[in-house]
């Protein structure tokens, strides 16, 4: 395995959305206001519960983020969608850090698993991403579980995140 960056700052996130990191056409990153983490703080190819690679990646909870007001007036929370996105995200650039071709796309999930909430006073949110399988034929693909945890707590618990990547046709 050739060396390979294992830390992401918000700058090099934010590079990934522009296209800029695994070059145009391939997996990037959604931008802000869709872009759900801050950092990735761990990647490997082989680590993780199943020897095919995890990915922990931190998210800076912000009151004032743009969702807080509208979801929900007088009981702010962040929607439990977002939370999921960040894990497909996680999970698709994760294919793209491997080296693999394609554009990213979400394909499903297995079973979700919501038990807490995250509100304005939370401080930040810790993905987990484990893969389980990863496809590298003409169809690129991702299978992973995925953890969510508010200031330390578990409050998602994903199963069979699927992520594609497929080159975009001419």
């Amino acid at each position: 395995m050739s060396e390979r960056k294992t830390y992401f700052e918000k700058e090099d996130l934010l590079a990934c959305g522009r296209g800029e990191m695994f070059g145009p056409g391939n997996a990037q990153l959604p931008l802000p206001p869709m872009l759900m983490m801050d950092r990735i703080t761990e990647i490997s190819e082989d680590g993780g519960e199943h020897g095919k690679g995890h990915i922990v990646a931190e998210f800076d909870i912000d009151p004032d983020l743009w969702f807080f007001p509208c979801h929900f007036p007088g009981n702010p929370v962040m929607p439990g969608c977002l939370g999921l996105d960040g894990l497909w995200q996680l999970t698709g650039f994760g294919l793209g850090w491997r080296g693999m071709k394609g554009q990213g796309f979400a394909i499903g999930a297995g079973e979700i698993k919501f038990s807490g909430m995250v509100r304005p006073t939370t401080k930040v949110i810790t993905y987990n991403i484990d893969y389980t399988r990863i496809i590298d034929r003409k169809l690129k693909l991702g299978v992973a579980n995925g953890k969510v945890f508010a200031d330390g707590e578990e409050i998602y618990n994903v199963t069979g995140l699927k992520v594609g990547l497929a080159e975009a046709e001419s």
